[in-house]
């Protein structure tokens, strides 16, 4: 096997763009799932239906669907439907954000139900509103508890970025597949991005085991 480091300098660059891309795309959507999947997640747990049976055909239809499937209806089906046209890249943010809400809703339910009773019962009987005692009783412990699990989900997200690809969206598999292309070599182009992903995904978990220690 002629391994030729040279075509990766060439391409490096452009493989560094894509990995930028590909970590904006990953923090937008694990900001924007995050605040939605909160609201989602509060839904599921409401005593009204009309707020719990939505927010649970929402988890059940974004964590029970391929997020290739997502992506395809997002860029095709929505984007244009709204933007008169497609956009890779605001395709990208959108069907990650829908996709990483449903799981994060889990996330911030399981979290928020670990909490004992009392808590809840303590504070309303200080005279706190319901809003309250989410806000400065429930969820200040909760999220301690929920960091872990919200760090593997943004993990899964840096990984589960690769799929924008196949809609062009320039991140890094994007340039990777440009380079087996013109190259027609696999091993320097796909060996590249496996280190480059590691390397996220890596670094993010140690930064993840720092702040859970630290908290």
């Amino acid at each position: 096997m002629d391994f030729r480091f040279d075509i990766i300098l060439d391409y490096l660059p452009l493989l560094m763009k894509g990995t930028l891309w590909t970590i904006g795309i990953s923090i937008l959507s694990i900001l924007m799932g995050s605040v939605l999947g909160l609201a989602v997640g509060l839904s599921k747990m409401s005593p009204r239906g009309y707020l719990r049976w939505p927010a649970s055909m929402y988890v059940n239809f974004f964590r029970g669907t391929p997020l290739l499937v997502q992506i395809l209806l997002v860029h095709f089906g929505v984007v244009p439907l709204f933007l008169g046209t497609t956009n890779a890249i605001i395709a990208s943010i959108v069907a990650l954000s829908l996709n990483s809400a449903g799981y994060m809703a889990e996330i911030f339910r399981a979290g928020i139900q670990s909490i004992d009773k009392g808590q809840t019962e303590a504070a309303h009987s200080l005279g706190m509103t319901h809003f309250q005692t989410m806000k400065s009783v429930i969820l200040p412990q909760a999220i301690k508890r929920m960091i872990p699990p919200f760090g593997n989900e943004f993990i899964v997200l840096i990984k589960d970025s690769s799929l924008f690809a196949v809609i062009a969206a320039p991140e890094l598999m994007y340039w990777s597949n440009a380079m087996r292309s013109q190259y027609f070599k696999v091993w320097e182009p796909y060996l590249t991005a496996a280190l480059i992903y590691f390397i996220l995904t890596y670094s993010l978990s140690k930064l993840l085991s720092y702040i859970e220690r630290r908290v």
